[in-house]
């Protein structure tokens, strides 16, 4: 059965970091394009970053740039993100996807194919 179980999320001041994981069960995880997106309530989801499968392909929203790094390891069928410098803005419930266009970054939400319960990232000022 597919499962993917975010982690790492939590409450951080303003300049903190945080690394979040996603562990991904019951899917040939070397065979897709991974991505996190993030949403915060009454806006819409929002893509953060993207990597394809073998990692050699990573791209970011302008917003976190510079700030945030996507990885994935394929031998633990993961993906992590990790956070630096953290702003308030950057609040939210970050997901994670995985998309069947495997060769590529994905940013469109609608070409992900499976995705997480999400974890809570609160950042004070």
């Amino acid at each position: 059965q597919l499962r993917m179980v975010e982690s790492g999320g939590g409450l951080v001041q303003a300049g903190g970091s945080l690394r979040l994981s996603c562990a991904v069960f019951g899917m040939n995880f070397n065979t897709h394009a991974m991505g996190w997106f993030r949403q915060v309530p009454g806006k819409e989801q929002e893509f953060v970053a993207g990597i394809n499968w073998s990692g050699e392909y990573t791209d970011y929203a302008a917003a976190v740039k510079g700030r945030f790094t996507i990885s994935r390891d394929n031998v633990k069928n993961a993906v992590y993100l990790q956070m630096n410098n953290l702003k308030p803005e950057d609040a939210a419930v970050y997901r994670c996807a995985a998309s069947r266009y495997f060769d590529q970054v994905v940013v469109l939400p609608t070409q992900y194919d499976y995705w997480g319960q999400g974890t809570q990232v609160t950042v004070s000022s």
